[in-house]
């Protein structure tokens, strides 16, 4: 029985145009993110089958895959709801995300200098990775991480509440080589309400743990 299973999308492939092409959004969903869903739950049958004999010889292998497959489909899970053909510009309080607003502030010195981080951490990401804004339960702050593939270089114990998707298949039919044009107008499309529930659900759900 499979554990995980593709999240519906939250709106139709043309939503997000120009910004990201129709073509992009339904490859990018319906194989690449489907098959991180399917090597998931492969490799969770594997690793039942594994327990039943006894037989461990691959379990190294198999715990990177589930690192890497289950982190893909998390990360890809959160990437779909970040977005919105409404989207953009930056957090506010008169629009009712205040709390986040101020938290960036607070983690950053402004919002210029958190944008040009985050840019900066997704479009210099070497290989295929992403960029991530993250809540820090030690400090109870934000921070961003620079994430290689899906689950390196990751901050243990953050929770990551906006991701910038840096791997080719997230652009390449469209902007080619030009990542760093690819995420610049990616902040068209940020849908800052769902980042602020993220960041509430996270204070709330996440306790401080103490260093």
């Amino acid at each position: 029985m499979a554990i995980y299973t593709l999240p519906e999308l939250p709106y139709d492939y043309a939503a997000l145009a120009p910004v990201i092409s129709p073509e992009i959004i339904e490859l990018h969903h319906d194989k690449h993110h489907a098959a991180y869903v399917k090597g998931a739950n492969d490799t969770l049958e594997q690793l039942e089958e594994a327990r039943d004999k006894e037989s461990w010889g691959s379990v190294n292998g198999l715990q990177k895959n589930l690192a890497f497959h289950l982190s893909g489909h998390i990360l890809h899970s959160i990437y779909w709801h970040n977005m919105t053909g409404d989207g953009g510009g930056e957090p506010l309080e008169k629009d009712g995300v205040g709390a986040l607003a101020d938290a960036i502030a607070e983690s950053f010195g402004s919002f210029a200098r958190f944008k040009a981080q985050l840019s900066k951490a997704a479009a210099t990401t070497q290989g295929s990775g992403w960029g991530v804004l993250a809540y820090e339960p030690v400090s109870g702050r934000l921070i961003v991480e620079q994430v290689y593939d899906h689950q390196g270089n990751v901050g243990q114990g953050s929770v990551p509440i906006l991701v910038f998707d840096a791997w080719e298949h997230a652009f390449y039919l469209q902007y080619r080589n030009q990542k760093v044009d690819f995420i610049e107008a990616m902040w068209q499309v940020v849908n800052w309400q769902d980042v602020a529930k993220r960041y509430a659900e996270a204070k709330d759900r996440t306790p401080l743990i103490a260093p």
